[in-house]
């Protein structure tokens, strides 16, 4: 074949030997009448010949972009680049390609965002918020655009959610904090605002602790990232005012690492003076001595069934359907809650 030729649909059917109509369907992600082996034998050839369809002009002759928005509301905090690794893994194997936004908890640039993500045919949105642009998602959705709201959710009367199991987990590490002797607990988070996540994690703590503790031995601390030292502030305070077995309970894997920092800052020593244990279980948490007890959620897995979902609502015009997907998180004990 003359190397300066522009590979098109028609020679890549010439050269696997099908239809067109079938190099078609692989292109879109329709395996579904087609064996393994023909499956195989077009990607061979489409790599052999080095074929890249012209997505735009596809795009327009079917009005459809195979664009999904993806907007996070902290892009440098691992745990959105985990859902973005499953949100990427459905989208690849159906054909879709994502566009990523990161809001910085921000909402008007969320709300900018849905607009130029819009504005670029996206045909489906998914979307980790901020939890003000309540009104102007649902507007969105009455106009045909599926959205599929993820970890953090809003209005789930009119949207599709994926999410863990929140309150389950955190009373189950609460109750097997006190059951291991901890006589006095503090939950470090943040501002609550509208971050679902947080303020089920919240409600479970100080509902597990009301049943099985003094109020004066309990409370909930909000950290300020934005002050310096508030966070060994607020573990001195801690450390002074209670006596007995003590333990700290990020609401999350940022709260949880950065706690720690504080922690070795300050000579605290892990578990004697102070236990710690929180959410998210990421590489580090088994490599810092003792190994820090953490909630591991199924992250990556969340991201896949959030666009798995999304997918399925674009090829099956199923916007209206809601779907509440919630997904079950672990806990890992090891030496930091070990008395």
């Amino acid at each position: 074949m003359d190397n300066n030729k522009k590979i098109v649909i028609d020679d890549v059917a010439k050269a696997a030997g099908v239809s067109k109509s079938t190099i078609s369907r692989y292109l879109n992600g329709k395996f579904e009448y087609m064996s393994e082996k023909t499956k195989k034998k077009i990607e061979n050839v489409i790599k052999k010949l080095d074929f890249r369809p012209n997505n735009i002009a596809r795009s327009l002759k079917l009005k459809k972009s195979k664009l999904i928005g993806v907007i996070v509301a902290d892009l440098i905090n691992p745990f959105s680049s985990i859902l973005i690794k499953g949100i990427g893994d459905a989208c690849k194997s159906k054909g879709y390609n994502i566009i990523i936004v990161n809001s910085d908890r921000n909402p008007r640039i969320e709300e900018e965002y849905i607009e130029s993500l819009l504005d670029q045919r996206v045909e489906g949105l998914i979307i980790n918020s901020t939890g003000e642009n309540v009104k102007k998602l649902i507007s969105i959705k009455k106009t045909g655009i599926p959205i599929v709201m993820l970890d953090r959710t809003v209005c789930e009367e009119e949207f599709s959610t994926v999410t863990s199991n929140n309150y389950e987990l955190t009373s189950q590490t609460i109750n097997y904090l006190i059951d291991s002797g901890f006589t006095n607990l503090v939950f470090f988070t943040e501002d609550a605002k509208r971050i679902t996540p947080r303020k089920e994690r919240e409600e479970a703590f100080v509902d597990v602790c009301s049943k099985r503790l003094d109020k004066s031995n309990f409370y909930v601390c909000v950290i300020d990232h934005e002050e310096e030292g508030n966070i060994e502030v607020n573990i001195r305070k801690f450390q002074n005012s209670h006596n007995g077995k003590k333990v700290i309970f990020a609401v999350n894997g940022v709260v949880l690492l950065n706690t720690l920092q504080a922690m070795k800052k300050l000579n605290i020593k892990i578990p004697d003076d102070i236990a710690i244990c929180g959410y998210d279980n990421w590489g580090w948490a088994e490599l810092i001595t003792p190994g820090i007890t953490t909630v591991s959620q199924p992250t990556c897995e969340m991201g896949f069934q959030a666009a798995k979902i999304l997918i399925d609502k674009i090829e099956n015009g199923s916007t209206h359907d809601i779907v509440h997907k919630q997904l079950k998180a672990k806990l890992e004990i090891r030496g930091s809650t070990v008395l």
